[in-house]
């Protein structure tokens, strides 16, 4: 299990993540209102912007005030860390 920073100390498990989205568009817009609408939607922004959602495996979305682009390399970094953890 390798958890990663998604910003202002919160924690995501990264092999349970689907997809990282930007939430500029109309269909991503629609999407965060639905699921908010629906309570599984986890608001991680600490009051910033959202620029990143998270889609988890479970059904629920993460919001992020971090850019996909940035968790992406955060998982990454997590993966790599697992992995030399691994060979040790």
């Amino acid at each position: 299990m390798a958890l990663i920073n998604i910003g202002f100390g919160n924690l995501v498990e990264s092999g349970k993540i689907t997809a990282v989205l930007m939430p500029d568009s109309a269909p991503q817009k629609r999407l965060v209102q639905k699921y908010k609408e629906n309570d599984k939607a986890l608001d991680a922004t600490s009051g910033r912007r959202t620029r990143g959602i998270i889609v988890m495996d479970d059904g629920r979305i993460v919001l992020s005030a971090l850019s996909p682009e940035a968790i992406a390399q955060r998982s990454v970094n997590a993966l790599k860390i697992k992995e030399e953890a691994g060979n040790d």
